[in-house]
């Protein structure tokens, strides 16, 4: 095959080849997909979650569960809100474990049932609104403390006869210093709290729930402290509060919002903003400087035939004869062109270079429309004449 074959020499893949390339990416996310489904049936049969009294985790609660059980202490888990305030009463405890998961009107319908309960309230490590909302006359702020081995410091007796214990996290403070317990200090504010008094009912405010934690019930006096916040009375609410809580349905929040998005916090618009701009910092700084054109020579010399054979073997390859037999008769048209007097703009127009063509050669039996013009040929075979055709018809305008 001979000429000048220019012209692109990409190559559309087809589905075959695009499915070739893409298959072992296929397999791996597959696998992923897979290995992850196994791994959540596998942790969904006992795992639980943090503060479960079912949990054997270390950041579950079971231990203090079962030390309860051993002094007569029922233990009962609720996930919904009508199951804990059914609940309640003079001979109960009731932990929340997540009191900021709940809604305004959930908070609401908890503190009416405490109010009318006559038993005692943990609630651990209540935010902002959920102190306001269950723990009237007492307030925190955002500051935190370092959780670390403290001191009582307060006349509670289930704090004094613990000792130190783990405590820190959110700090409180509260109006009604007469009816209070305020212990475990930090820059003179409590981290444990209790309002009211043990015969009409009391609510303990807990700053960090790591006495409650396996992993450290057995450090300090924390299964002191805890076994007798919890045991007070005969029977224990665990009210972990569940985003699937039909309660929530409907509530209107000052953010406007339910279900999972109580969960965000009020500032992710604003972090996703932030990370998008960082996003498109960091691909304009490692993004590739692209600068004018520098025309450099080759470090070794190709031949021309080299050059056309390898582009011919791609397109055999490819089984592109369309494209090959284009890229021949496109070169051809080009050196028939000066060879005629036909401009290079008409070059690869019909009804200019085929009259020129004509002109130049004795009458015969030949279709000049199909030879430079025609359709792609159905087989190598077929494309094989065409370039010999093609030699043939310039070498006779040459000699004309």
């Amino acid at each position: 095959m001979t000429g000048d074959v220019s012209g692109t020499t990409a190559v559309s893949p087809t589905s075959r080849q695009i499915w070739t390339r893409s298959r072992g990416i296929l397999l791996v996310l597959l696998l992923l997909v897979v290995a992850g489904f196994v791994i959540a049936v596998i942790r969904s049969g006992g795992g639980h979650g943090r503060l479960d009294p079912r949990s054997t985790n270390p950041s579950g609660s079971r231990a203090v569960a079962e030390l309860l059980e051993e002094r007569g202490v029922t233990t009962r888990v609720a996930t919904t809100l009508d199951e804990a305030t059914t609940a309640t009463g003079p001979d109960t405890t009731l932990l929340v474990a997540g009191p900021d998961l709940l809604t305004s009107r959930q908070q609401q319908a908890l503190r009416s049932a405490m109010d009318t309960s006559g038993g005692r309230t943990v609630l651990v490590a209540p935010g902002g609104n959920s102190v306001r909302a269950l723990a009237p006359g007492a307030s925190t702020d955002t500051t935190t403390a370092p959780v670390s081995a403290r001191d009582p410091q307060c006349a509670l007796p289930a704090a004094r006869r613990a000792g130190n214990a783990d405590l820190g996290g959110r700090l409180y403070t509260t109006d009604n210093t007469l009816g209070s317990d305020s212990c475990y200090l930090v820059d003179g504010r409590p981290t444990l709290l209790r309002i009211g008094t043990q015969d009409t009912g009391d609510t303990v405010l807990l700053g960090a729930p790591d006495i409650l934690y396996n992993e450290r019930l057995g450090h300090h006096g924390n299964a002191s402290l805890a076994l007798q916040l919890l045991g007070s009375r005969p029977h224990l609410v665990w009210y972990l509060p569940s985003l699937s809580d039909g309660s929530a349905a409907g509530d209107s929040r000052g953010e406007g919002e339910t279900g999972i998005g109580r969960l965000i916090p009020s500032g992710w618009l604003w972090g996703t903003l932030q990370l998008a701009v960082a996003a498109v910092l960091a691909a304009v700084w490692r993004a590739r400087r692209l600068g004018p054109l520098v025309s450099e020579p080759l470090p070794v010399a190709v031949r021309a035939s080299e050059s056309s054979e390898g582009r011919a073997r791609l397109y055999r390859k490819a089984n592109a004869r369309d494209r090959a037999a284009s890229a021949l008769r496109q070169a051809a048209r080009s050196r028939l062109a000066p060879l005629l007097g036909v401009t290079f703009a008409d070059a690869h127009s019909p009804d200019v270079l085929l009259p020129a063509v004509s002109a130049h050669l004795s009458e015969g039996d030949r279709d000049l429309r199909t030879l430079l013009f025609g359709p792609a040929p159905a087989d190598d075979a077929a494309l094989i004449r065409l370039a010999d055709q093609l030699d043939a018809l310039e070498r006779e305008v040459r000699t004309s």
